[in-house]
């Protein structure tokens, strides 16, 4: 049965859960709105249902609750941030401030971040810089997901990636992919929801393909575009991992494993417009691409043509005012928490919700 719940209520059930496990105040609610926002763009395979995760690891002490990130070096247009197991979140929010101040300075910023954590969604980091006047490219590596090409065993990441613009009256125009057919978080928002995924997305463990996401979990996620999504995901993790002095390959620890040091990686780099072009030209250039991309004639079946980022915007006006749907398992999950840290649940009981008492009995 879905539950609906208000984006409100999520986030201060998210925040109160991350400060009883120890996350300063500030970082709580970061946490948190990177999660509901994940919800309210649509992406649940990146909200509430990672929350367990992020804690787990933080209870473990695999995730350090209180991020203590230090300067490897700084060259001024370059930084090179250590973030010490701390959330990955708190580190790449901190990266976005130092890669924008850097890139209105000297043009253009990289900030590296080495020994992070998953940070959820790539957008809502590129989207805070894109806001700042600049043009944002960020990258991450993940835990091995998929295999090489012509292989049977999992040695690469999905390693995400991101481009955020701002894009005049259209707000921002952004991009975040994995390079897998689809983000793992997916199958595991399947997997919650009790549902088949659809053909072509994974593999099963003896390289089979599958549509049990349970099977899938267990095996490998396919590329994206055949061999081509294979070699950008190899060649992200060079700058994501190797370059930054941080975990790859297979040495990456995923956040949906309670232990183990993670080693994510991050590659930030931010363009101040300002320094090649005049801003309101800038996103007059940006209206007319988009204006240009929208008006193409649609094929059989399409109502409108979206712009990369669109759609994320739309649905989430419209969750704002309907409330998120949140699947059983996930409620399952919440209400293991709230039995835990006494933080109420913000789910309406119904029979198929457990009551956090009889959890904690």
């Amino acid at each position: 049965m879905p539950h609906t719940v208000s984006a409100a209520d999520l986030s201060r059930f998210a925040t109160a859960a991350a400060e009883y496990h120890g996350v300063p105040a500030a970082d709580a609610r970061l946490l948190a709105d990177t999660l509901v926002t994940a919800e309210l763009w649509g992406h649940a395979s990146h909200g509430m249902l990672r929350l367990p995760w992020y804690l787990d690891r933080i209870r473990s002490g695999a995730t350090a609750a209180t991020a203590a990130p230090e300067v490897v070096s700084d060259n001024g247009a370059v930084m090179v941030i250590d973030g010490n197991d701390g959330l990955g979140q708190v580190l790449t929010d901190r990266a976005v401030h130092e890669g924008v101040v850097r890139a209105r300075e000297h043009g253009i910023s990289a900030v590296a971040v080495r020994n992070s954590g998953h940070f959820g969604t790539a957008a809502y980091f590129t989207r805070k810089a894109a806001e700042q006047g600049c043009v944002a490219i960020l990258a991450t590596n993940a835990s091995p997901a998929m295999a090489p090409w012509g292989g049977r065993e999992k040695r690469v990441g999905t390693n995400p990636w991101s481009i955020a613009a701002p894009a005049g009256r259209f707000g921002t125009a952004v991009m975040d992919i994995a390079n897998t057919a689809v983000a793992r978080g997916k199958i595991y928002h399947s997997k919650e929801r009790g549902e088949p995924i659809p053909e072509g997305w994974a593999a099963d463990a003896h390289g089979v393909p599958t549509t049990d996401p349970r099977r899938a979990i267990e095996g490998l996620i396919l590329p994206m575009a055949g061999h081509k999504g294979y070699a950008i995901s190899f060649m992200l993790d060079v700058l994501a991992g190797v370059l930054t002095g941080s975990a790859f390959g297979s040495h990456v620890v995923g956040p949906y494993q309670p232990t183990g040091r993670s080693g994510a990686g991050h590659l930030l780099i931010c363009l101040d417009i300002r320094s090649m072009a005049d801003p309101p030209e800038f996103e007059r250039r940006m209206e007319a691409l988009i204006e240009e991309t929208k008006t193409t004639p649609a094929a059989p079946g399409t109502q409108e043509i979206f712009v990369p980022g669109e759609p994320e915007i739309r649905t989430a006006e419209r969750l704002r005012t309907e409330g998120i749907t949140v699947a059983d398992d996930t409620v399952a999950s919440l209400t293991r928490i709230s039995a835990t840290t006494g933080v109420p649940l913000p789910v309406p009981p119904t029979e198929s919700t457990p009551n956090p008492q009889e959890l904690s009995a």
